[in-house]
């Protein structure tokens, strides 16, 4: 008996398209089987120039931003700057009107101090009057009513001596004004007299002449290793016995000045 083996029917295979021949210039391309035309594949400048145009866009884009950006920051920073300008003038304009009303202060502070001082001195001017010619006041012969010490620096003094004469008012009291200053030097007692303060041998004393009233001013000089205590005036008129009046050193430098006038 004879087998047979069945056999598959074989599926025929599509037939190879033949290569496609080059199309010349000029001519269509070729179509399909199918009748679809084949796809186009760019030309190679075509490509590069496409890639040339997105290169410049992205970088005129990355360029603009950029300048946006810094021109944005360079407003900013110009902005700021001015204002720390402007805060900084105004720091020192600040700074000069304080100083300018610290001046003003000050001068006004100096103005009521010297007011203070002539009213002082005003009241006790007014004192002194009272005393010289009041009602209740005494009629006292030639006499140094008070002395004034001012300081000049390095040893030297400048006196104000205030003389008076209230009991024969129409006779003029005249002469001369020494004066001896006691003190301490090398813890001994010592007394200085008007040549040794005056620094001169047969140094004159200062004149006086008045029929009221009068200030009598010097100065004297005193060592430098010397302390004074005491302050003697000396009154010598041309007739008659001197009169001397003491006053300690720490009232005379501390006595208010008086304007009185000569008379």
């Amino acid at each position: 008996m004879e087998r047979y083996h069945a056999r598959m029917p074989e599926t025929p295979q599509p037939a190879e398209a033949p290569p496609a021949s080059p199309t010349p210039e000029g001519l269509p391309p070729p179509v399909r089987p199918d009748g679809a035309a084949p796809p186009e594949h760019p030309h190679p400048r075509a490509h590069a120039l496409l890639l040339a145009v997105l290169a410049a866009c992205l970088l005129f884009g990355v360029w603009g931003a950029w300048t946006v950006s810094n021109g944005s920051g360079r407003g900013d920073d110009a902005a700021l700057r001015a204002e720390i300008e402007g805060l900084r003038q105004e720091v020192a304009t600040l700074a000069r009107s304080d100083q300018v009303s610290r001046d003003a202060n000050q001068d006004l502070q100096g103005t009521l101090a010297e007011r203070d001082e002539e009213i002082s001195a005003l009241r006790a001017d007014v004192a002194f009057y009272e005393r010289l010619v009041g009602s209740t006041s005494q009629r006292r012969g030639l006499t140094v009513h008070g002395l004034r010490l001012q300081s000049q620096g390095e040893g030297a003094w400048h006196f104000t001596a205030t003389l008076t004469q209230t009991l024969n008012r129409a006779a003029v009291s005249s002469g001369s004004l020494t004066v001896a200053v006691e003190g301490s030097r090398n813890d001994s007692l010592e007394r200085l007299a008007w040549t040794d303060l005056r620094q001169l041998e047969d140094a004159p004393g200062v004149e006086y002449s008045f029929k009221y009233f009068q200030q009598v001013e010097g100065d004297l000089m005193l060592p430098a290793d010397f302390k004074p205590l005491r302050v003697i005036v000396r009154l010598a008129p041309p007739r008659g016995a001197a009169v001397e009046e003491s006053f300690t050193w720490a009232e005379a430098v501390a006595a208010t000045p008086r304007s009185a006038p000569d008379a």
